[in-house]
């Protein structure tokens, strides 16, 4: 759906074999229309990096090896709770050129009610809508990895870190929970399986 990008890009020759991945095949939405995402839930999150870069580490023996950047990345999920009181993280993983997480909104603004926007005035921290809350993160790690692109020589990227959409998915049964979690944990060890059948990415559980 949203890991896609142009194998033929004509900066290719600037970028390490190693940071390339594959074509991804075009996966589908499953954004809930009239769907309300400030309001409590569990939601499975995956965020890719721009054209598929793998800009965050790599795997070896089934294991995944963060880089600084990948650290980096790792810092900042940890710290959408401090930022967003009403999130709580669950399992998550970083892989070279995506990030699967779960978030849980357990706190929304009391002007939310399910099938209602949420108030313009609620502010960032009580009652943040999902994009939001996964826009403040890409928003802080772009930064610190143009800072480390420029000063410490990461890996390099072309224009954006971020893919601008992110694929989500809404968690209501909590044997599909169990079923998520084992999914990310188990997620480099699914490292070459899912370069070829990149649709995996996306799984529907």
């Amino acid at each position: 759906m949203f890991c896609k990008r142009d194998a033929e890009l004509s900066f290719r020759n600037r970028i390490p074999m190693e940071h390339m991945r594959l074509k991804p095949k075009k996966r589908r939405s499953i954004r809930l229309q009239d769907y309300n995402y400030a309001q409590p839930g569990i939601y499975f999150v995956t965020l890719c990096t721009f054209e598929n870069l793998a800009l965050l580490g790599e795997i070896s023996n089934g294991v995944m090896i963060l880089n600084e950047a990948g650290g980096m990345i790792e810092r900042w999920w940890n710290k959408i709770p401090e930022k967003f009181s009403c999130v709580q993280l669950d399992a998550h993983v970083i892989m070279p050129d995506h990030l699967h997480g779960i978030v849980s909104i357990v706190g929304a603004d009391p002007c939310v009610r399910p099938g209602r926007k949420p108030a313009t005035d609620s502010g960032a921290h009580t009652g943040a809508p999902l994009h939001k809350i996964i826009q403040w993160f890409k928003t802080m790690t772009t930064n610190e990895y143009i800072r480390g692109a420029k000063e410490l020589k990461w890996p390099s990227f072309n224009k954006h870190i971020w893919q601008r959409s992110f694929y989500e998915h809404v968690v209501r049964r909590t044997d599909k929970m169990d079923r998520i979690r084992e999914y990310i944990l188990n997620n480099p060890l699914r490292w070459e399986f899912d370069r070829e059948n990149l649709e995996t990415l996306s799984p529907d559980f």
